[in-house]
């Protein structure tokens, strides 16, 4: 009996020879990677011969890009299987789609930073582990909170920022630095995630363009923020997106560090963080006033 299953309805027609042909796989490769891990999954005409559907194409290359990026065949081929929608490209857009619920707030800069602040030192008196990111937009914004970020990091099981850096790096002390491009969109995002056991919380924010050079203290921003364990979940499922193409195996510590975390947050102790971030936000903004 021969299968078309739902997953396959694009309009199957390409043969193996076919396949190969446009993939650089060699038939047996591919008939291994079926027999072994189920991928491709092709449907079979009444005679048992496979008919392959187009975006099956696009799906090999996938895995074959993953591959190059360092990933193992099952990771590559799990990534590939899994994957959701297209990723956003942001974290802030990541959530805005994700979770509508979440209201974005518009702020000045000071306000922001009185708000990463706040959830960088409730992360630090809470002597967490689990897993920082930080976006910073330019090399210079980190670099004035590389010494915070390096103390920060020393408890974390994995600490990342982005950043315009002109190279990728792995200090043996503080976050691992990415290098974002500044056509992409996280070059205009300031970030920040923390997800470490009761301490939950996430911050994303998009600058919002001016028609003139502004002061500093005038730069605007459209926030999302909560301390609610699955939003910081979403946010760190977007960053793991996010990172994917820029570094395959740092994405794969950062899907691993998740993954590790406890599947349910106690919400007591989350909630007490969220009350201790706005606390220390409203100290943080006194000193503004």
């Amino acid at each position: 009996m021969y299968r078309f299953p739902i997953s396959h309805a694009a309009n199957p027609q390409l043969t193996t020879a076919q396949l190969a042909e446009r993939t650089g796989l060699s038939a047996g490769t591919l008939r291994m990677w079926e027999n072994r891990h189920g991928f491709p999954d092709p449907p079979r005409l009444p005679g048992g011969h496979r008919r392959y559907a187009p975006n099956d194409v696009d799906r090999v290359r996938e895995v074959l890009r993953w591959r190059e990026q360092g990933l193992s065949l099952p990771a590559a081929i799990e990534r590939v299987r899994h994957r959701r929608a297209p990723a956003a490209a942001s974290v802030f857009a990541g959530l805005r789609r994700r979770r509508p619920e979440v209201a974005p707030t518009n702020l000045s800069k000071p306000a922001v930073l009185a708000l990463s602040c706040a959830i960088e030192d409730e992360y630090c008196a809470q002597a967490a582990g689990g897993v920082l990111l930080g976006s910073f937009q330019h090399e210079r914004f980190y670099r004035a909170a590389q010494r915070r970020w390096r103390e920060m990091a020393r408890t974390a099981d994995l600490a990342v920022a982005l950043a315009d850096f002109a190279a990728a790096a792995e200090p043996a002390q503080g976050p691992v630095e990415v290098a974002i491009d500044r056509r992409n969109a996280l070059a205009r995002e300031w970030a920040v995630v923390v997800s470490a056991g009761g301490m939950q919380a996430c911050l994303a924010a998009w600058e919002q363009p001016s028609d003139e050079a502004v002061p500093d203290a005038r730069r605007r921003f459209e926030v999302l923020w909560s301390a609610e364990p699955e939003v910081v979940a979403d946010a760190l499922e977007v960053a793991e997106q996010l990172l994917a193409p820029l570094d395959a195996r740092l994405a794969e510590r950062l899907r691993t560090a998740r993954e590790r975390a406890p599947a349910d947050v106690d919400p007591e102790p989350a909630r007490r963080c969220g009350e201790a971030v706005a606390h220390r936000m409203v100290g943080y903004l006194g000193q503004l006033v």
